[in-house]
């Protein structure tokens, strides 16, 4: 494993690796607004049937905000792991939408064979 690399899971191990120290929780927030013209275009889309892309390219954006948040605040802890990985979000009016990745920062260090 080089020092780019850190294998996020959402399982509670990772095959081929051995858990050699918890850190604790991590996590990455990230709040996002659509703005007022995306979101008076997604209020019009949404009148009708189907998917509102502007509202899933917003959370797929802020997602990924959210776990390069964790990863980084992973490293600080001095992980090279991250079990158990989650995604929570919520609502905060205003059109405000809050999007947090949490997981558990491990240290791990390849399995022998």
């Amino acid at each position: 494993m080089n020092d780019v690399e850190l294998p996020i899971t959402t399982a509670q191990e990772l095959p081929g690796f051995r858990v050699v120290e918890n850190l604790g929780v991590t996590f990455g927030l990230v709040v996002r607004s659509m703005g007022l013209t995306r979101t008076v275009t997604a209020s019009f889309k949404s009148l009708k049937r189907g998917e509102v892309s502007q509202y899933t390219d917003l959370l797929e954006d802020a997602r990924r905000h959210a776990v390069d948040r964790l990863v980084a605040n992973a490293k600080l802890l001095g992980a090279t792991g991250i079990l158990a990985m989650r995604f929570d979000s919520s609502e905060m009016g205003n059109g405000l939408t809050e999007v947090v990745a949490y997981g558990t920062a491990v240290v791990v260090e390849r399995a022998e064979p």
